[in-house]
């Protein structure tokens, strides 16, 4: 990546992403976001330099500099994406550590955030604006819809597919061939051994919906 990277988030998931850029080499032109108390902070050397919205650094995107949206609220990751398709006529960048697995077989989208240990075996797709956490799989031939979230140690099995919006908590195991719906939920440490339907929450081993 030539350009340096304004990331979106200067939350743990907008260090997350730094660590990953400045581990490939990438330089961080500073950070945005809407919390004022954080303006003005450093992490390491890299600044929180203004809102998200502010236009004196939004005009620098597509032209000086490039886009990482790092914050794990869905709704703001989707606000923030549309922000910057319509101003600025870009799509984020992926963030990948350097120390993930990512197949060259596997089909990846723009705008993902893949940490440290992840796995994203031949064949998988995974779609646009997803964040998979430290550890997390995605198996062969398992599907990510857009602004999917897995957290750390979850495990994707082969033949998934998990819809847009879905979140997986943190050391999920999904069994293969499951199909989880658009905005679904699955708690923490949760085996999933059936289908799920949109916007439903799940939890427990195995997994049962909760009202």
């Amino acid at each position: 990546m030539e350009n340096p990277v304004l990331i979106f988030g200067a939350g743990n998931l907008g260090v997350t992403a730094l660590d990953i850029f400045q581990r490939n080499n990438v330089v961080v032109y500073g950070f945005l976001d809407d919390k004022k108390e954080l303006h003005g902070k450093e992490f390491g050397e890299i600044s929180v330099l203004g809102e998200t919205d502010d236009d004196g650094f939004l005009k620098l995107v597509g032209q000086k500099c490039e886009a990482c949206v790092a914050i794990g609220d869905t709704r703001v990751r989707k606000k923030l994406v549309k922000l910057l398709n319509d101003r600025r006529h870009v799509q984020p960048v992926n963030a990948i550590h350097d120390q993930a697995i990512v197949s060259s077989l596997a089909a990846i989208g723009h705008g993902n955030l893949i940490a440290a240990q992840a796995v994203v075996n031949p064949f998988a797709t995974v779609g646009q604006h997803c964040i998979i956490q430290a550890g997390a799989v995605v198996e062969t031939h398992a599907t990510l819809g857009d602004f999917v979230q897995l957290g750390a140690g979850a495990v994707v099995n082969a033949g998934v597919t998990i819809e847009e919006g879905a979140f997986i908590g943190t050391g999920v195991t999904v069994i293969a061939g499951v199909t989880i719906g658009k905005n679904a939920r699955v708690g923490a440490g949760s085996v999933v051994v059936e289908n799920v339907e949109a916007g439903a929450t799940v939890f427990g081993n195995p997994a049962q919906k909760i009202s």
